[in-house]
């Protein structure tokens, strides 16, 4: 078990964890969320102990392993499968003292702990997890350095997953992941063995990976059960309630107050006068975090143009000659949303470029409309961007006759208040270089705005403004995102990107999911010849079995939603209830634990009663 006893510390003199507890039990996948910059990844620096405590303690079991991304991403000339294989240290060292050993009984010992951690059989494990983050088979052999730093980030994270630390903790994991990669990465660590933490913004990791929120706010954490979703609406009814007994404190204050003020010189009312004043000074205000303001996105409006803003004919396009893309007949109008699909490598950037107007079709034909302006957005932008330049540097060398004001304005348009105006980009956060590039990008009201990845380093409050700015939007979208919840509030149209070809995907995002999933899936092997069918006696006797499965599964939901709520009770985990606190967590994780059995037995259950009964 993690447990964050009572600590604090401070960063520059601002304190950003006052007397913070929480205690995570063994193998729980527990999001982290907050707002931008309250100390998350300071959090993960104090486990790893790489900063000092100012008060408290945080203690682990004895001997556990602690793993992270590495910061800098390999860019050597190790092959990728070597590099992955080379994060397992143990079996590392076991097989190169397998080259020295002479002695009989040390030689026995190494293969006998070669044995026990499958060290055969790593090879297969590192490839399955590079080829789930998007690596080939061909790819795995070639160098750390033929790559770029995204995809060197992914052997990092392909690295820390392979070696299985016994407390995993991942910062941003799907920043330098496309969809089909974060998908990967949910089923991944839903499965995975040992305790997780994640700070993410992804909505649908959190809800799909995570089985608890931890919640950084007012230099406190709190422990919530469930993913993202239950955290939220759980939060929403406690913010809702403090507020309600606030406006209540503050109607009872002002009475009393009232009632001073009006006697306070009156010789026969000043006891009682005195009395509501002392009244008034011992009742404790109750206070309701701090919500940070929801920062919004504006997008300048286009004016309308006749449709189609964009008409494809026959046209192929990409590098050099060779086609990427061939046989391309599409339309697009000023009001379209369509999210774009499809795994690396297929040409998604490339078909975005020529849309952009920064490839020309190799045959065939792409028009636009008369006057017709494009927006585009990528993550690259964002890293391209003047360090050593403020935001109002940048906005002044594209509109150099504007008055200050309007600069200024058209910044706060985006979330970018004074302050960071004049703030030199170096020092920005990631969010708010994002905002800057969005608002450089869509400063000549497009059209049509492309946007490749937009919601990397944006908080989940930046992300939902992000979405109520695209549905305000006139122009039409071209979406390029992990971030599946994005894609499903704002895309109505769907394109498939694959096999050099560019199509409507007549299904929707969950049937798009399930079809990447499925496709990770190894080949079955071809099934014998068929059994004998069973005897009618069997079948009743495998549906009875099924029956039994399904009532524990039922027995144990329940007791799963009682034991939820009690520990969404924000009283359980007040001082001097730690050990009460600490029973309910234990009870959860084996209830937990014993509904995936219960859930694995029944699905067995099913698959031979249908066998039985085909």
């Amino acid at each position: 078990m993690l447990r964050i006893s009572d600590i604090s510390h401070s960063v520059a003199g601002r304190p950003l964890f006052e007397n913070a507890s929480a205690m995570i039990p063994d193998g729980h996948k527990v999001g982290i969320v907050g707002r931008n910059g309250v100390g998350k990844t300071t959090l993960f620096r104090l486990i790893r102990g790489e900063l000092a405590l100012e008060g408290g303690e945080i203690t682990l079991p004895a001997r556990a392993r602690i793993g992270g991304v590495a910061q800098e991403a390999p860019g050597n000339e190790v092959s990728l499968i070597d590099t992955v294989l080379a994060a397992d240290t143990e079996r590392a060292a076991l097989l190169a003292e397998t080259d020295t050993a002479t002695d009989p009984s040390r030689i026995a010992e190494i293969q006998t702990r070669l044995s026990d951690i499958d060290a055969w059989g790593a090879p297969a494990r590192a490839a399955s997890i590079l080829k789930g983050l998007g690596f080939s088979d061909a790819e795995q052999r070639q160098p750390c350095s033929a790559f770029s730093g995204g995809w060197r980030m992914r052997v990092a994270l392909a690295a820390v997953l392979f070696a299985q630390p016994d407390l995993l903790l991942l910062d941003e994991p799907t920043n330098y992941l496309d969809l089909e990669g974060a998908l990967w990465l949910e089923t991944y660590l839903a499965r995975y063995p040992h305790t997780v933490l994640i700070v993410s913004h992804d909505r649908d990791l959190l809800n799909r990976a995570a089985g608890s929120i931890l919640h950084l706010e007012d230099r406190k954490l709190t422990l919530y059960q469930g993913g993202y979703d239950a955290f939220a609406r759980t939060r929403a009814a406690r913010l809702a309630a403090a507020e309600s007994e606030a406006r209540k404190q503050e109607a009872r204050r002002a009475h009393l107050q009232s009632f001073v003020d009006r006697f306070r010189a009156k010789a026969s009312k000043a006891v009682q006068a005195q009395s509501r004043l002392k009244m008034i000074e011992k009742m404790t205000p109750i206070t309701t975090p701090q919500e940070a303001a929801l920062k919004k996105f504006t997008f300048p409006s286009p004016e309308e143009l006749s449709p189609p803003i964009i008409a494809i004919e026959d046209a192929s396009v990409g590098y050099d000659g060779a086609p990427v893309l061939s046989r391309l007949n599409l339309r697009i109008d000023q009001d379209d949303r369509i999210a774009l699909l499809g795994k690396n490598g297929e040409g998604k950037s490339t078909f975005a470029k020529m849309l952009a107007g920064k490839l020309h079709p190799l045959s065939g034909r792409m028009t636009t409309a008369s006057k017709f302006r494009v927006g585009f957005f990528a993550q690259h932008q964002v890293e391209e961007l003047h360090v050593d330049e403020t935001p109002i540097d940048h906005i002044r060398r594209l509109r150099p006759t504007e008055a200050p004001s309007r600069l200024r304005a058209r910044l706060g348009g985006f979330g970018i208040g004074a302050e960071q105006a004049e703030t030199l980009v170096g020092r920005l956060s990631g969010g708010q270089k994002a905002r800057l590039s969005l608002m450089l990008a869509t400063i000549d009201a497009p059209h049509m705005l492309i946007l490749d990845e937009p919601t990397n380093h944006l908080d989940i409050e930046s992300r939902e403004a992000l979405v109520e700015a695209l549905t305000a939007y006139s122009g039409a979208v071209i979406l390029v995102s992990h971030d599946m919840h994005l894609l499903s509030l704002v895309a109505d149209r769907l394109w498939l990107v694959s096999n050099g070809r560019v199509a409507p995907y007549e299904g929707d995002l969950e049937s798009y999911r399930a079809m990447l999933l499925s496709s990770d899936k190894p080949a079955q092997k071809p099934k014998a010849a068929k059994p004998k069918r069973p005897s009618r006696d069997q079948v009743l006797a495998i549906r009875q079995d099924v029956r039994k499965c399904e009532e524990r599964v039922e027995k144990l939901n329940e007791m799963r939603d009682r034991l939820a709520k009690k520990l969404a009770d924000p009283t359980m985990y007040d001082s001097g209830k730690a050990d009460e606190a600490a029973v309910w967590q234990r009870k959860y994780a084996e209830v937990m634990e014993a509904l995936e059995r219960a859930e694995s037995l029944w699905m067995r259950a099913l698959e031979r009663l249908e066998k039985a009964e085909a």
